[in-house]
């Protein structure tokens, strides 16, 4: 066999070297090798190399790959593709196979690596730590280029084995070092007997390892302090409790924590939450609940339960007794309001007073019994009763009773002006100052009343006022004034030295004011009731007046017309008016208005304070209008300024407004009852002027009714005007009657400057002038009534 081996391999040798007579090239090759495939001569795949001039199986090429590997230990794929000369493709796709199928090799980041060069690299870090005692994971991965997290997950199979060291905080420790530095760790927290920050600790350390070794001592990451430590806890060479990782509390330090709250606790019945705080216990109240089951929480304090007994027996006392107690009086110092309030609600007896309605709590810790509340508001409501309305509400009411002016007064005042002088008597008396004041009409006075029924006695606006009764109550009874009464009625508080007396008399206060507040409003309400027929009567009347008053003005207004070419004269006529007739509407309106107002309010109100006829001055009108409600008294104002003013029109524009706000209807003149008015007004000037015997009084009178005759208007002349109104008849009387008239004004005015010079001259010759004077007058009377009444005069 081994000759003819030995012959075929001298034949082989022979072919090699014979020389071809033909030729291939390449491109003949690779169509040969494309058709042996197509034939399946070849059954197998042909990888083409990156020459492009060769073939490789890839049995061949993983082949290759494995040698590569087993060579170096630790090689790039692109390696292996420059290396063997095929594409990365191929080289990729054979790694994995191989890679997949051997448990020794891994692939990271595009490189196979084999488990012998990790411990060769393992073997290699080892030396290098027993020299240094320490080596960053960080410089080893860059030494080796891999990543740190690579790095840990092959070394930590190997620590104890290849590497001889401990791995803490990305940090290789020798185990020499690691013992050192443990026991530093348990010494030191030895030595600590209070709660303690672990990082400080560490930080100390730190500082004293650099000074121990120097410039070339290690830098020790806290976390591996932490972790020796929590080794030691655990094992039970340190003694104490670690809290969120970095709060450290010694047993020490624990023990006499909770002997000292013991004590303290077991010696008062209670502690607070602030002492645990000071000792360092955190969650206080789950450290005390845990500590002693019996215990109860408040809100700064821990008690025992005993202390609810002591409290309950004060209280219990003070309920029997019909009295109050402050419950913080009974406890200790240290409790606060808040924790006065919770342990009241816990007493056996406050439980069953208050389903029982028998007790009151005000003020957190102040105890009241049923019976001491309803005697001090049995007081109070008592002395609500007999106490004025501006008492009530603490300040002067706003319907108070000062607006009222008693009319009786006013009079006074008048007839004290009147006969302060006889110059001022005797112009008083001229006819300047003269008006005819013509009596009722029967047919008016039905007509008002008549107007007056159709409105009925709640108006708009009253009625409007009258749903504010809620709004009108938040000022009366104001704290501040109870709290001074009960002062009053119960000196127990000041003479206690209550520390919180403002708090605990504010809550009283705040408590009573509903009850006082609701007696006063049932008490009120039965005044409403008895004032609703007094306010319609009130009303109706009312309403009576201002209806004649304000058709008689309108009346007068008319003659103001004749008079608008002349604007001296018109002013006399309209002030004139203003003050003659509008006057008193006004006073009448603002009086019943404010005595309606307060019987609508519950204001007693004395039959005297509803005179026939009142007059006021123009403050008092101010200060009966400020007394009104709201828009009403807006209104008011406006009518008193028009009232001061110069023309009619506008106060009968004020006096609409008021009385449509007041809820009052004013009637219009019209043609009909104008003409009824003025021959109303006219048969009582005839009445007037056929019974005058005063020749001075007689003239302004008669003045007026020559204007009803001549221009069918009711004239009302001042007795400036009077010469005026004389001197404008003299085109519409004969010339005789005019010579009788202007004959009588002049000797008219001659009598009363007479007179009113009288006290300058000698009493001999003004009292003979005098008497001339009103001789000649009465001569002419007969005359003068002659003219006006149509009958001969004797």
């Amino acid at each position: 066999m081994d000759a003819e081996l030995l012959e075929l391999q001298k034949q082989f040798e022979f072919a090699q070297e014979a020389k071809s007579s033909v030729r291939l090239s390449d491109r003949n090759v690779v169509e040969l090798v494309q058709k042996l495939q197509l034939l399946h001569i070849i059954d197998f795949d042909l990888l083409h190399t990156v020459s492009g001039k060769e073939y490789i199986t890839p049995d061949q090429l993983r082949h290759e790959i494995e040698v590569e590997i087993k060579k170096r230990g630790r090689v790039s794929l692109i390696d292996l593709a420059d290396i063997i000369g095929v594409d990365l493709y191929h080289v990729e796709k054979q790694a994995q196979n191989i890679v997949s199928n051997d448990s020794l090799l891994m692939l990271i980041n595009g490189e196979i690596i084999t488990t012998f060069y990790w411990d060769a690299v393992a073997e290699e870090i080892n030396e290098r730590l027993q020299e240094c005692s320490q080596i960053a994971l960080a410089e080893i991965a860059a030494q080796y280029q891999v990543g740190s997290e690579l790095l840990v997950t092959v070394l930590e199979p190997r620590l104890g084995n290849l590497v001889k060291g401990r791995l803490e905080g990305g940090q290789l420790y020798t185990p020499a070092y690691v013992t050192r530095v443990n026991a530093m760790v348990r010494g030191s927290a030895r030595g600590v007997t209070v709660p303690m920050n672990l990082s400080a600790l560490w930080s100390s350390l730190q500082l004293l390892l650099q000074e121990m070794d120097g410039a070339s001592g290690v830098a020790v990451d806290g976390s591996f302090f932490q972790s020796l430590f929590n080794g030691l806890v655990k094992e039970g060479e340190i003694l104490g409790s670690v809290r969120a990782g970095v709060h450290w509390t010694p047993t020490v330090f624990a023990t006499a924590q909770k002997d000292s709250v013991d004590a303290f606790f077991s010696q008062n019945s209670f502690i607070s939450y602030e002492a645990l705080n000071k000792l360092g216990i955190p969650s206080a109240i789950q450290f005390l609940q845990a500590r002693y089951p019996e215990g109860i929480p408040l809100v700064t304090v821990f008690v025992h339960s005993s202390m609810i007994d002591i409290l309950d027996a004060a209280v219990e006392d003070a309920i029997e007794r019909g009295s109050w107690i402050d419950s913080l009086t009974v406890l200790p110092a240290a409790f606060a309001s808040q924790d006065a309030s919770k342990i009241l609600s816990l007493c056996p007896s406050i439980q069953v007073a208050l389903k029982s309605n028998e007790v009151h709590i005000l003020g957190d810790s102040y105890v009241f019994s049923k019976g001491f509340v309803k005697n001090l508001f049995d007081s109070l409501d008592k002395e609500s009763q007999t106490s004025s309305l501006s008492a009530l509400f603490g300040t002067q009411a706003p319907e108070s009773s000062d607006t009222s002016i008693d009319s009786k007064d006013r009079s006074k005042k008048k007839r004290g002006k009147s006969s302060g002088n006889a110059k001022t008597g005797a112009a008083e008396n001229s006819p300047d100052n003269q008006e005819p004041v013509p009596n009722k009409s029967k047919r008016n006075q039905k007509k008002g009343k008549a107007m007056a029924a159709q409105v009925s006695d709640l108006k708009p606006g009253a009625k409007k006022n009258a749903d504010k009764m809620t709004g009108d109550n938040i000022n009366i009874f104001p704290e501040r004034l109870l709290i001074e009464r009960i002062n009053k009625l119960v000196p127990e508080f000041e003479e206690q030295g209550i520390g919180d007396q403002e708090i605990v008399l504010s809550s009283l206060a705040q408590h009573l004011r509903p009850m006082l507040l609701h007696s006063w409003q049932e008490r009120r309400k039965a005044v409403f009731t008895d004032n609703a027929q007094r306010m319609k009567h009130v009303l109706d009347n009312l309403q009576k007046k201002l209806d004649e008053s304000s058709l008689n003005m309108q009346l007068y207004e008319k003659a103001l017309d004749l008079f608008e070419d002349d604007p001296s004269t018109s002013v006399l006529l309209h002030r004139h008016l203003l003050r003659s007739t509008a006057t008193p509407m006004v006073d009448t309106l603002l009086l019943n208005l404010d005595m309606h107002n307060k019987l609508k309010n519950g204001v007693e109100v004395e039959e005297s304070q509803n005179p026939e006829s009142v007059s006021f001055s123009s403050a008092e009108r101010l200060a009966l209008a400020k007394s009104l409600p709201g828009s009403l008294s807006a209104k008011a104002f406006a009518l008193v300024e028009a009232l001061e003013g110069k023309r009619v029109e506008n106060f009968l524009a004020s006096l609409r407004e008021m009385a449509e706000e007041s809820g009052i209807s004013l009637k219009k003149l019209d043609k009909k009852l104008e003409r009824t008015l003025l021959h109303s007004y006219r048969k009582d000037l005839v009445a007037q002027v056929a019974a005058e015997t005063d020749p001075v009084a007689l003239l302004p009178k008669v003045v007026s009714l020559f204007y009803i005759q001549v221009h069918s208007r009711a004239l009302q002349a001042p007795g400036r005007a009077i010469s005026v109104a004389v001197g404008r008849l003299k085109d519409k009387l004969d010339k005789s009657a005019h010579k009788i008239l202007v004959d009588y004004h002049s000797a008219t005015v001659s009598l009363l400057a007479l007179i009113s010079a009288g006290t300058g001259e000698k009493e001999d010759c003004s009292s003979d002038r005098i008497l001339s004077k009103r001789e000649l007058l009465e001569s002419l009377i007969p005359a003068l009534k002659g003219l006006v009444l149509g009958t001969p005069q004797p």
